[in-house]
């Protein structure tokens, strides 16, 4: 081995994803390009690694199942190591759409969304920027078929109600509203989505699966 190799700096990632496919993808790619890299399937398990393993930079998809998010898990990070670099690798391209109204993630981020990624290099590119704690949103690509959707903070929130499976009057029971009131707000939201009232076609499975294209963001 050289001694460029053997003084070639090597940052130490965290990658935490309960997708077990994506997990190992992810790991094995960046391992194989000299980073050295432990994962995690959980909060919990990314907190028990975190002491020992030290990590340069944290990867983290914000839905993690039941239990703490991505988001909570790299707002503690940021609170109790500020050194640490922070990516999101999420299917959503903002917090409140993956795990709900109100989650937010520390400034300077750096924030992929998978569906609009180019290759696994941008995951390269990202950790480069939250090691040196530069923000970037979204290293990907649209074409123009594929425009991004701007909904407000009540039709994200309608929304992701809605991928969660509530029905209008489960979304009115969860808001403490009318049914009427919830009603009006699916209605907006189908609305500002450009999806029409169609008989053959599933409105509420249409605007979830364009939530979950990483095509929504939060005006």
């Amino acid at each position: 081995m050289s001694a460029d190799r053997e003084n070639m700096f090597q940052p130490r990632v965290l990658v935490v994803e309960d997708d077990s496919f994506t997990r190992a993808l992810i790991g094995e790619s960046l391992a194989a390009s000299g980073m050295i890299v432990r994962s995690a399937d959980s909060v919990a398990a990314a907190m028990a690694i975190l002491n020992d393993f030290e990590p340069n930079v944290v990867i983290s998809d914000l839905d993690l199942g039941p239990g703490p998010s991505g988001a909570d898990l790299l707002t503690k990070i940021h609170e109790e190591r500020p050194w640490v670099g922070l990516v999101v690798l999420s299917s959503h391209s903002a917090a409140a759409l993956a795990v709900g109204a109100g989650a937010s993630i520390p400034e300077n981020t750096a924030y992929l969304v998978k569906g609009r990624m180019s290759s696994i290099a941008d995951i390269s590119v990202a950790i480069e920027a939250a090691i040196s704690h530069a923000h970037i949103v979204d290293k990907g690509h649209l074409t123009s078929a594929e425009p991004l959707i701007e909904l407000s903070q009540a039709q994200a929130e309608i929304l992701h109600l809605m991928a969660e499976g509530y029905s209008n009057a489960g979304i009115a029971e969860k808001r403490g509203t009318s049914m009427r009131a919830a009603e009006s707000l699916v209605q907006r939201t189908m609305q500002a989505m450009g999806i029409e009232a169609d008989t053959q076609l599933n409105s509420r499975v249409r605007a979830v699966r364009m939530w979950q294209q990483g095509r929504v963001v939060i005006r």
